[in-house]
């Protein structure tokens, strides 16, 4: 075997290793479909290297010449499809078909123009530019870029731009005088191992796309909890200090469902559940925007109203009281309302956190020692903290 047929058994095994790594990214990303037209694209791109042996092989050459450019074409219009998946990109596939069709008819047209000379290598090697040109478009018109995208970007004009140059190479290392005589040629070692790079290059950076996604989403399923929707401890904690550092004032909202022990008990956990999550679905449709919103008990929640006076935080507190009383579970009997008591407290200049949300705490024991189903507001800052300086 040549040094050309050993690196097209290589990128033969480097494209089909990339076929069942995107095919096992697919099981996990939230952009599956796209991982699947990726592994599509290697798999049917790494045909052409079939093919390309059966040229220097076995008859009909012509047959197996135009699949093999077919086949490498194929791969990289799957790979615009993919991307086009991966960025939520609107893609006109009967276009792209048309497209395809029209290099797959130039290729057999130009198949009897001499090889080895421009009139031959331009117009061959141009369908594969242009198909991965097609692909940087799209992903450099994708809404949000981070720098593994533009970095796609650069990798995709690259290859894109070799192919034009493969095209000139062709004819100053010479390709053979015919196709059967490609493996055997100066040109064919060079076209490989170029391909070999920018194969592994190329499908590495849509990996590290693909599995940074699914990385953020594991890092975001871990923050947040599943039963109301809401953030949970770490994902409150993991977020609120950058809210600290704007310009206040701040201000504290914990809330707790009355008698919750009661409702588990007759209508069962499922009854609890369904109070949680009805009471996590209203905290959300009311927060303001840019507060934060988390379960962080039970049935304790938490919100942070950034640059929000106590005043503000009180009234929003009093109107998610009244229709917390007013509003029926789903789930649980038409007649059934679930109340919440709530602590209002207002962050002091320089206090820390953790104090105001004692305040907040100590204020929403006292609506329960009030009857429930009501909101008071925290003791102000310097009496808690005189409090705690005795306790200590």
């Amino acid at each position: 075997m040549s040094g050309a047929g050993f690196l097209l058994a290589v990128n033969f095994l480097i494209a089909q290793c990339f076929f069942m790594f995107f095919l096992a990214v697919s099981t996990r990303s939230r952009n599956r479909i796209a991982a699947r037209w990726f592994a599509g694209s290697f798999a049917v791109a790494s045909l052409s290297a079939i093919f390309e042996f059966l040229i220097a092989y076995v008859p009909p050459v012509r047959l197996w010449a135009i699949l093999a450019f077919a086949s490498m074409l194929a791969g990289m219009f799957m790979l615009r499809i993919g991307i086009g998946h991966l960025y939520s990109l609107r893609t006109n596939r009967t276009a792209l078909a048309g497209i395809y069709l029209g290099f797959v008819a130039l290729g057999c047209f130009i198949y009897d123009l001499p090889r080895g000379t421009l009139q031959h290598a331009l117009p061959y090697q141009t369908p594969f530019a242009i198909a991965l040109g097609m692909s940087a478009w799209a992903t450099w018109r994708a809404p949000v870029k981070s720098f593994v995208d533009r970095a796609l970007v650069a990798l995709l004009i690259a290859t894109s731009l070799h192919f034009i140059l493969k095209g000139f190479a062709a004819v100053f290392a010479g390709a053979g005088a015919t196709a059967k005589d490609y493996l055997g040629s100066p040109f064919a070692l060079v076209s490989q191992s170029m391909g070999a790079v920018l194969i592994v290059a190329v499908g590495l950076m849509l990996l590290c796309v693909l599995v940074l996604e699914i990385v953020a989403d594991e890092k975001v399923n871990a923050e947040v909890d599943p039963l109301s929707g809401l953030l949970n401890r770490r994902g409150f904690d993991n977020r609120v200090d950058a809210l600290m550092a704007q310009s206040g004032p701040h201000s504290i909202v914990i809330c707790d469902l009355d008698r919750f022990k009661s409702v588990n008990d007759t209508y069962g956990h499922q009854g609890g559940d369904a109070a949680i999550r009805a009471f996590g679905e209203m905290l959300k449709a009311a927060a303001p925007e840019g507060a934060l919103v988390a379960r962080i008990g039970g049935e304790e929640f938490v919100l942070f109203l950034p640059r929000t006076g106590k005043e503000a935080a009180l009234l929003f507190a009093h109107a998610l009281r009244a229709t917390r009383s007013v509003s029926p579970v789903p789930g649980l009997p038409p007649a059934v309302r679930v109340t919440a008591s709530f602590g209002v407290a207002e962050i002091g200049p320089n206090e820390p956190l953790r104090f105001a949300m004692r305040r907040a705490d100590d204020a929403l024991y006292a609506a329960k020692n009030a009857g429930r189903d009501c909101v008071r507001e925290a003791e102000p800052p310097a009496v808690v903290l005189e409090v705690f300086k005795q306790a200590n």
